[in-house]
């Protein structure tokens, strides 16, 4: 009767050695750097999980790589510190501030004609929670641009703490955006979003073997732009953002997930739209990803379909711009800190713009139209 009454003992403890928490503590805080690579993988599974599951992701190959910074409030400058500096109230006093892709760029930017870049994510992290408290952008119009930063109306808060198989919990966020006066447009998001710890087991990229926490977010999202439209009037339009998730593994101490895989939803079908995973330093990407200046670098108007500026702090060595496909259109060898660039001829579509000083490298996107 004992070896009976042991054998279902062994075996809980074995399915339940895999199971870890997360805490805050597990995730970024100021002055964090976190070094990500990035992938292509349409066919990669992601749909797998539930208990003591092995996920083997180990024939990823690197497309590029970043160093995600997570900078702290000040150095956002005096304006947008005072909106989620000490200043602010309690519930907006961010944690640090990082690179984002918070707004549907593509659908503003087709409607209005401003650009908008330099977006960033404020987010507040908490024992109990990391909530998404704002966001702040650079707005070009008529060759003049401004920095916008912006409370959220409603706090998102993408994890509860402490994360473990079998959470979930739902939140809703909402922002508004007035662009007055820089040009009279708005845009409003509402988002829901549905997180569940689905998973937990083992898991293997190119970074290593970890035990790890799968957790799902459903992104739900209606946004809404209002401005004065040829034959319309004044109105407010739908932007048309199709459903979205993210699936993250997640394990002790990475500051950010072993890997995490983006799709957009339409019709039922997903579509992988990025994939990054934490990695070691890669050498082949040391030109992209050293010192990191493109945070301090403009572009302006973006999008355009005449002439764009450059402008950074520091002098240019060379710059380069490079279509989607990554054939080079223009280089550019020394000059000031100010660079004007005739786009005129250049075909409409996406193109990267990398540059290069002695203080740094940057890349920019932007869009001709």
């Amino acid at each position: 009767m004992k070896q009976l009454f042991l054998i279902p003992v062994i075996f809980i403890s074995v399915q339940l050695s895999g199971q870890i928490t997360l805490s805050f503590t597990d995730f970024a805080t100021t002055n964090d750097t976190v070094r990500m690579s990035s992938a292509l993988d349409p066919t990669i599974d992601f749909a797998t999980t539930g208990q003591s599951q092995t996920w083997n992701f180990s024939n990823l190959t690197p497309t590029g790589q970043t160093l995600k910074n997570f900078q702290p409030v000040v150095n956002a400058g005096a304006f947008v510190n005072f909106i989620f500096g000490t200043f602010a109230p309690a519930k907006y006093q961010a944690s640090y501030f990082i690179e984002s892709s918070a707004l549907p760029l593509q659908q503003i930017t087709s409607f209005l004609p401003i650009g908008i870049q330099d977006v960033f994510q404020f987010n507040k992290r908490t024992a109990d929670s990391l909530t998404a408290v704002g966001i702040a952008m650079t707005v070009s119009f008529n060759g003049s641009a401004t920095t916008i930063p912006i409370q959220s109306d409603t706090i998102e808060t993408p994890y509860d703490f402490p994360l473990a198989f079998g959470n979930t919990h739902f939140s809703r966020g909402a922002t508004s955006v007035d662009f007055n006066p820089i040009y009279n447009a708005k845009w409003n998001q509402h988002r829901s979003r549905f997180t569940e710890v689905d998973g937990y087991g083992s898991i293997t990229t190119p970074f290593g073997t970890f035990e790890a926490l799968r957790i799902r977010h459903d992104i739900d999202e209606i946004d809404s732009l209002f401005t004065e439209f040829p034959f319309i009037g004044a109105t407010w339009i739908p932007l048309d953002i199709p459903a979205s998730h993210q699936y993250e593994w997640w394990t002790n101490g990475e500051k950010e997930p072993i890997l995490r895989i983006n799709t957009t939803e339409i019709l039922g079908n997903e579509t992988v739209t990025a994939i990054e995973y934490r990695d070691i330093y890669r050498p082949e990407f040391a030109s992209i990803i050293a010192n990191d200046l493109s945070s301090e670098v403009k572009v302006y108007p973006n999008p355009s379909d005449d002439k764009i500026e450059i402008i950074l702090p520091y002098e240019m060595e060379s710059i380069t711009i490079l279509n989607a496909a990554g054939q080079i259109v223009y280089e550019h060898g020394p000059s000031g800190s100010i660079l004007t660039v005739n786009v005129a001829s250049f075909e409409s579509g996406n193109y990267w713009i990398f540059g290069q000083t002695a203080q740094g490298t940057f890349l920019k996107a932007i869009n001709i139209n």
